[in-house]
């Protein structure tokens, strides 16, 4: 079925049936993620698939279609985010296993040391005696152990080994972690770091009846700048603008990229105050430097960001806390973007 829908979107169709899917998402109130859209496609243009029934049976309950349950769809449904979610899961178990077996290498040199001593204090105490006999078993135990010891320095050596192997599997599994997580063009955390560390975020200002604020931005009129300089420039605009945020991102704070030319920062434990210094701080050095084209030196002007904010009410979902945050944003483009917008708890929006 995948390769049906790639199939699809070469057709000469492919524009019609991707404005269906669009359709099909708005009129669900469905967040267009590159997922969900995805999924969507499916939905409008495959209805005989497993995935069509699932996102029917959502829809028949009457209940919300939530980002949980279009990534519960699509690892299950998608080849892709299945491939993601079990390439995760297996370092995870890896790690946790070579974990045990280096525990269990370590018991085992213990172990052996151990013996080796204690043959070591037998043979001490028996080579004091006079017998004929004592002395035969002291040879034999002396043999014994010397043959002991040689094998913990070879099971040492191998140990050492094993124990360089492990740790460089484990930073090649943390590699593959990270880089699972993270947005390859500017280096923040991907979309799917991001659900992740809100949702944790939210779970955590719950528990501890604190906050989390969320700020959503993006960079202004960029279709129009990525059409006049062209896309290679268009990410170097984007890479700017995502080290101005990340330098701002410091301590517990979490910034990714949302989407395409939108970023994200999670304050966990800060209010909408801080919030709001540290992304004004932002855009005022973002809107006076002037970019230059990498390639020839040449001036590109400026650009500016939006920011929409919202700080959590008790019991937010995080689904919630973004559809404000993002009402905040669309609040201050309407006032004439190059500034930031504070969501009311009540959801309206005010801009600064």
């Amino acid at each position: 079925m995948a390769n049906e829908i790639d199939l699809i979107l070469r057709s000469p169709k492919a524009y019609e049936w991707a404005r269906k899917a669009m359709d099909a998402m708005e009129a669900n109130s469905v967040w267009p993620t590159a997922i969900n859209f995805e999924l969507w496609l499916h939905y409008v243009a495959a209805k005989d698939s497993e995935v069509a029934a699932e996102i029917d049976q959502i829809i028949r309950s009457g209940e919300r279609f939530t980002e949980q349950m279009g990534d519960a769809i699509a690892v299950n449904h998608l080849p892709s985010a299945k491939l993601n979610g079990e390439i995760l899961d297996a370092g995870k178990s890896l790690s946790a296993e070579l974990d045990t077996v280096s525990r269990a290498i370590e018991s085992a040199r213990e172990t052996s040391e151990a013996y080796g001593q204690q043959l070591a204090s037998a043979t001490e105490v028996l080579e004091e005696q006079d017998s004929e006999a004592v002395r035969n078993m002291v040879d034999t135990l002396s043999a014994a152990t010397l043959k002991v010891r040689e094998e913990n320095q070879a099971l040492q050596s191998q140990l050492a080994d094993t124990t360089d192997e492990l740790s460089r599997l484990r930073e090649h599994l943390e590699q593959v972690r990270r880089d699972a997580m993270t947005d390859a063009l500017t280096l923040l955390f991907n979309r799917k770091a991001f659900d992740e560390a809100l949702e944790k975020a939210c779970n955590e200002a719950a528990k501890t009846h604190g906050v989390v604020t969320l700020a959503i931005i993006d960079i202004d009129h960029f279709k129009v700048f990525n059409d006049t300089w062209g896309h290679q420039t268009g990410d170097q605009v984007i890479r700017y603008v995502a080290s101005v945020i990340a330098r701002v991102s410091e301590g517990t704070r979490v910034a990714a990229r949302y989407g395409g030319e939108e970023f994200a920062i999670i304050f966990p434990g800060e209010d909408r105050h801080v919030a709001m210094a540290v992304v004004e701080k932002a855009r005022e050095e973002i809107s006076t430097r002037i970019l230059k084209r990498r390639s020839t030196n040449e001036e590109l002007g400026t650009v500016t960001i939006s920011t929409g904010i919202a700080e959590s009410v008790r019991g937010e979902q995080p689904v919630m806390l973004i559809e404000r945050a993002d009402g905040a944003l669309y609040a201050a483009k309407r006032n004439g973007r190059n500034r930031t917008a504070i969501a009311d708890k009540n959801a309206e929006s005010k801009a600064a």
